[in-house]
Protein backbone atom coordinates (compact mmCIF):
# COMPACT_ATOMS: atom_id res chain seq x y z
CA UNK A 1 0.00 0.00 0.00
CA UNK A 2 1.36 3.40 -0.97
CA UNK A 3 1.40 6.19 1.57
CA UNK A 4 0.80 9.19 -0.68
CA UNK A 5 0.25 12.73 0.54
CA UNK A 6 -0.56 15.80 -1.55
CA UNK A 7 2.24 18.33 -1.94
CA UNK A 8 2.21 21.93 -3.09
CA UNK A 9 4.24 22.90 -6.19
CA UNK A 10 7.02 24.08 -3.84
CA UNK A 11 7.14 20.60 -2.27
CA UNK A 12 5.49 21.23 1.09
CA UNK A 13 2.29 20.04 2.73
CA UNK A 14 1.08 23.61 3.28
CA UNK A 15 1.28 26.57 0.85
CA UNK A 16 4.20 28.93 1.30
CA UNK A 17 3.61 32.60 2.05
CA UNK A 18 6.47 35.11 2.03
CA UNK A 19 6.27 38.77 3.01
CA UNK A 20 9.21 40.77 1.75
CA UNK A 21 8.98 44.45 2.60
CA UNK A 22 5.50 45.56 1.56
CA UNK A 23 4.95 42.64 -0.85
CA UNK A 24 3.38 39.26 -0.11
CA UNK A 25 4.00 36.27 -2.38
CA UNK A 26 1.52 33.48 -1.63
CA UNK A 27 1.61 30.04 -3.21
CA UNK A 28 -1.98 29.11 -4.14
CA UNK A 29 -2.49 25.39 -4.85
CA UNK A 30 -6.24 25.56 -4.18
CA UNK A 31 -7.26 26.18 -7.80
CA UNK A 32 -8.67 23.66 -10.27
CA UNK A 33 -7.62 24.43 -13.85
CA UNK A 34 -8.85 23.29 -17.24
CA UNK A 35 -7.96 24.45 -20.72
CA UNK A 36 -10.75 24.76 -23.26
CA UNK A 37 -10.24 24.97 -27.02
CA UNK A 38 -13.28 25.52 -29.24
CA UNK A 39 -13.58 23.07 -32.09
CA UNK A 40 -13.65 24.26 -35.69
CA UNK A 41 -16.90 26.08 -36.44
CA UNK A 42 -18.03 26.01 -32.78
CA UNK A 43 -16.53 29.28 -31.53
CA UNK A 44 -19.83 31.12 -30.94
CA UNK A 45 -21.58 28.16 -29.31
CA UNK A 46 -18.53 27.43 -27.14
CA UNK A 47 -18.23 31.08 -26.05
CA UNK A 48 -21.93 31.12 -25.11
CA UNK A 49 -21.64 27.88 -23.11
CA UNK A 50 -18.55 29.19 -21.31
CA UNK A 51 -20.35 32.42 -20.40
CA UNK A 52 -23.23 30.39 -18.93
CA UNK A 53 -20.82 28.29 -16.84
CA UNK A 54 -18.84 31.34 -15.67
CA UNK A 55 -21.80 33.57 -15.02
CA UNK A 56 -19.79 36.23 -16.86
CA UNK A 57 -18.79 36.84 -20.47
CA UNK A 58 -16.04 34.60 -21.85
CA UNK A 59 -12.83 36.65 -21.83
CA UNK A 60 -11.68 38.40 -24.96
CA UNK A 61 -8.13 38.90 -26.15
CA UNK A 62 -5.65 39.28 -23.25
CA UNK A 63 -8.26 39.53 -20.50
CA UNK A 64 -9.85 37.48 -17.74
CA UNK A 65 -13.41 37.42 -16.42
CA UNK A 66 -15.28 35.98 -13.48
CA UNK A 67 -14.41 35.73 -9.81
CA UNK A 68 -14.50 32.37 -8.01
CA UNK A 69 -15.15 30.62 -11.30
CA UNK A 70 -13.05 32.51 -13.79
CA UNK A 71 -11.37 32.23 -17.16
CA UNK A 72 -8.49 33.87 -18.95
CA UNK A 73 -7.69 34.09 -22.63
CA UNK A 74 -4.93 31.83 -23.98
CA UNK A 75 -5.30 32.41 -27.70
CA UNK A 76 -7.95 32.50 -30.42
CA UNK A 77 -10.87 30.35 -29.20
CA UNK A 78 -8.79 29.05 -26.26
CA UNK A 79 -9.21 29.74 -22.54
CA UNK A 80 -7.93 28.57 -19.16
CA UNK A 81 -10.69 28.11 -16.59
CA UNK A 82 -10.12 28.51 -12.85
CA UNK A 83 -12.32 27.44 -9.93
CA UNK A 84 -11.81 26.60 -6.25
CA UNK A 85 -10.43 23.06 -6.09
CA UNK A 86 -12.46 22.15 -3.00
CA UNK A 87 -15.75 22.66 -4.86
CA UNK A 88 -14.67 21.93 -8.45
CA UNK A 89 -12.31 18.96 -8.30
CA UNK A 90 -14.30 17.34 -11.13
CA UNK A 91 -14.41 20.53 -13.23
CA UNK A 92 -12.77 18.92 -16.28
CA UNK A 93 -15.30 16.09 -16.38
CA UNK A 94 -18.21 18.50 -15.88
CA UNK A 95 -16.94 20.88 -18.59
CA UNK A 96 -16.27 18.04 -21.01
CA UNK A 97 -19.90 16.96 -20.72
CA UNK A 98 -21.23 20.52 -20.93
CA UNK A 99 -19.04 21.36 -23.96
CA UNK A 100 -19.33 17.99 -25.70
CA UNK A 101 -18.96 18.53 -29.44
CA UNK A 102 -18.15 22.22 -28.91
CA UNK A 103 -14.65 22.13 -27.40
CA UNK A 104 -11.76 20.01 -26.25
CA UNK A 105 -11.20 20.19 -22.49
CA UNK A 106 -7.89 19.26 -20.86
CA UNK A 107 -6.98 18.89 -17.18
CA UNK A 108 -4.34 21.47 -16.18
CA UNK A 109 -4.55 21.55 -12.37
CA UNK A 110 -1.25 19.86 -11.56
CA UNK A 111 0.63 21.34 -14.51
CA UNK A 112 0.81 24.90 -13.15
CA UNK A 113 1.94 26.69 -10.00
CA UNK A 114 0.08 29.85 -9.02
CA UNK A 115 1.55 32.65 -6.95
CA UNK A 116 -0.70 35.50 -5.76
CA UNK A 117 1.07 38.83 -5.30
CA UNK A 118 -0.23 41.63 -3.08
CA UNK A 119 1.06 44.81 -1.49
CA UNK A 120 2.56 48.13 -2.52
CA UNK A 121 5.12 48.37 -5.32
CA UNK A 122 3.99 45.38 -7.38
CA UNK A 123 4.34 47.21 -10.70
CA UNK A 124 7.95 48.12 -9.86
CA UNK A 125 8.66 44.57 -8.74
CA UNK A 126 7.18 43.02 -11.88
CA UNK A 127 9.01 45.54 -14.11
CA UNK A 128 12.20 43.69 -13.09
CA UNK A 129 10.80 40.39 -14.32
CA UNK A 130 8.73 41.08 -17.44
CA UNK A 131 8.86 43.34 -20.47
CA UNK A 132 5.11 44.07 -20.25
CA UNK A 133 4.31 47.77 -19.85
CA UNK A 134 1.98 47.33 -16.88
CA UNK A 135 0.96 51.00 -16.81
CA UNK A 136 -0.71 50.68 -20.22
CA UNK A 137 -2.59 47.45 -19.57
CA UNK A 138 -6.24 47.37 -18.40
CA UNK A 139 -7.37 46.41 -14.89
CA UNK A 140 -8.19 42.75 -15.61
CA UNK A 141 -5.60 41.79 -18.19
CA UNK A 142 -4.12 38.32 -18.70
CA UNK A 143 -0.94 38.03 -20.75
CA UNK A 144 1.60 35.39 -21.54
CA UNK A 145 5.10 36.58 -20.72
CA UNK A 146 8.53 35.35 -19.70
CA UNK A 147 10.00 35.74 -16.21
CA UNK A 148 13.58 34.57 -15.69
CA UNK A 149 13.38 32.45 -18.86
CA UNK A 150 10.17 30.77 -17.63
CA UNK A 151 7.00 31.00 -19.73
CA UNK A 152 4.27 32.38 -17.46
CA UNK A 153 0.81 33.89 -17.44
CA UNK A 154 0.44 37.19 -15.59
CA UNK A 155 -3.06 38.26 -14.50
CA UNK A 156 -3.93 41.58 -12.92
CA UNK A 157 -6.67 40.90 -10.38
CA UNK A 158 -8.97 43.47 -8.81
CA UNK A 159 -6.29 43.71 -6.13
CA UNK A 160 -2.82 42.44 -6.89
CA UNK A 161 -1.60 39.95 -9.47
CA UNK A 162 -1.45 36.22 -10.05
CA UNK A 163 1.45 34.52 -11.80
CA UNK A 164 1.05 31.04 -13.29
CA UNK A 165 4.23 29.18 -14.17
CA UNK A 166 4.94 25.54 -14.97
CA UNK A 167 4.85 23.39 -11.84
CA UNK A 168 8.22 21.95 -12.80
CA UNK A 169 9.70 25.47 -12.53
CA UNK A 170 7.84 26.53 -9.37
CA UNK A 171 10.93 26.83 -7.18
CA UNK A 172 12.82 28.87 -9.79
CA UNK A 173 9.84 31.17 -10.36
CA UNK A 174 9.31 31.62 -6.62
CA UNK A 175 13.00 32.46 -6.18
CA UNK A 176 12.81 35.08 -8.95
CA UNK A 177 9.69 36.65 -7.41
CA UNK A 178 11.33 36.83 -3.98
CA UNK A 179 14.53 38.34 -5.40
CA UNK A 180 12.57 41.00 -7.30
CA UNK A 181 10.53 41.86 -4.19
CA UNK A 182 13.71 42.12 -2.13
CA UNK A 183 15.34 44.43 -4.67
CA UNK A 184 12.79 47.21 -4.14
Amino acid sequence: MHDLAPMTPLGATTPRRDTIGAITIAENPGVALASVAARRGQSTACTTALAEWLGAPAPGVAEHTGNDMAAFWLGPDMWMLEAPFTTHETMVHDLAQRLQGLASVTEQTDAWARFDLSGDGLDNMLAQLTNLDLATLPKRFARRTVMEHIGCYLLRRDTGYSVYGPRSSAASLHHALCLAAGAL
